[in-house]
């Protein structure tokens, strides 16, 4: 018998901010996550789902200010602005720009916050093909527990690039007018230090 789709749909955000960073780049042309993450996501869940997300979660590498001073505060700032809206944050520091284990803790939330019955819908931020391994897992908790689970990929869409989502996920599109209208307005970049005046 299949699974009952629920007319009120519970949904989750899980954003790889990298990922989207990458994809943002490559498609629209910004040199910086200038991304209102609760902004997108919500916006993202409305256009798809009639709603507001119940719950925005974003994953992100680091380096520390030992190897990049402008990017650790950038994050920094960016971060502390997301965790005052309610958006849970986790993050790891890099080492020589490679970034380790944020796509797994993505998956683990993925699948531990659906295993506690906390959402109908995950709508993932990535393109990670790694991420389609997780919907064995998704498709087995759903019969487990007698419900209906969807998981969504959103990402950027071009018309001069082909792109495409994770596999095994409905995939959701994002124009570029859609993300215009998610900037934040806030730029996290610290300014450069001054040269004191010559006397």
């Amino acid at each position: 018998m299949p699974l009952i789709e629920p007319p009120s749909k519970r949904i989750t955000a899980f954003i790889d901010g990298q990922n989207l960073y990458r994809s943002v780049m490559e498609c629209f042309g910004y040199t910086y996550p200038n991304y209102d993450v609760l902004a997108l996501s919500n916006a993202v869940c409305l256009e798809s789902f009639g709603c507001n997300c119940n719950q925005t979660r974003f994953y992100t590498g680091v380096p520390p200010a030992s190897e990049d001073e402008r990017w650790h505060g950038f994050w920094t700032a960016k971060l502390r602005a997301m965790r005052t809206q309610g958006i849970e944050t986790y993050h790891r520091l890099t080492r020589n720009g490679k970034e380790k284990g944020i796509d797994v803790r993505l998956a683990l939330d993925v699948i531990g916050l659906a295993h506690r019955n906390q959402y109908d819908v995950a709508i993932i931020f990535s393109q990670d093909q790694d991420l389609s391994e997780i919907m064995q897992e998704i498709t087995t908790i759903a019969r487990e527990q007698d419900r209906w689970i969807k998981i969504a990929c959103a990402y950027p869409l071009a018309a001069h690039i082909s792109k495409r989502g994770t596999d095994r996920t409905e995939w959701i599109r994002i124009p570029r007018s859609l993300y215009d209208a998610c900037i934040d307005p806030r730029d996290y970049r610290p300014r450069p230090r001054t040269e004191p005046a010559a006397e």
